[in-house]
């Protein structure tokens, strides 16, 4: 697959972010994130990257020459999934079509990745967020280390 789309374009990487962007960043989502996914913002690019539909942004408004809206701020979709009931140690990640959302959970031992499907689940029979979750990935190092190898992510989400 990697070699398939080796010669592909590829869009522009936003810049990265400065310390002080993933730490108001962190104060709206309420807390740390694992060094590893600060050190992609800081180093390498705030969004715009990695698997499936590519990281989010940490801050809002960012978007691409001649895409016609915002590419997706992980911090504005944790506020709205808030309100929806998603546990608040659940980060969003990416988008992975349709209804689903990879999110990186911010608590447990290795961060592992999860993928969620927001139709996985109806309030209204007495389910919760937990419902429409897969655990996907042991660790956010293996999830991003999956794609980066030319693999891909969703493997050992959907094959367990």
């Amino acid at each position: 697959m990697a070699v398939y789309y080796a010669d592909a374009p590829r869009g522009p990487l936003f810049p990265p972010l400065s310390m002080g962007d993933v730490d108001k960043a962190e104060h709206r989502i309420g807390r740390r994130l694992p060094e590893l996914l600060r050190r992609v913002y800081t180093e390498v690019a705030n969004g715009g990257f990695g698997p499936d539909s590519g990281l989010a942004s940490l801050t809002d408004n960012n978007r691409a020459p001649g895409a016609l809206s915002h590419w997706p701020s992980a911090v504005s979709i944790h506020e709205r999934n808030r309100t929806r009931g998603v546990p608040a140690s659940w980060l969003h990640l990416a988008y992975g079509g349709c209804t689903m959302e990879w999110h990186l959970s911010l608590t447990a031992v290795g961060n592992p990745v999860l993928l969620y499907d927001a139709d996985g689940w109806v309030p209204d029979w007495g389910h919760d967020a937990h419902d429409g979750l897969t655990h996907a990935s042991s660790s956010l190092r293996k999830w991003l280390w999956t794609w980066a190898d030319g693999g891909d992510v969703w493997d050992e989400a959907l094959n367990r």
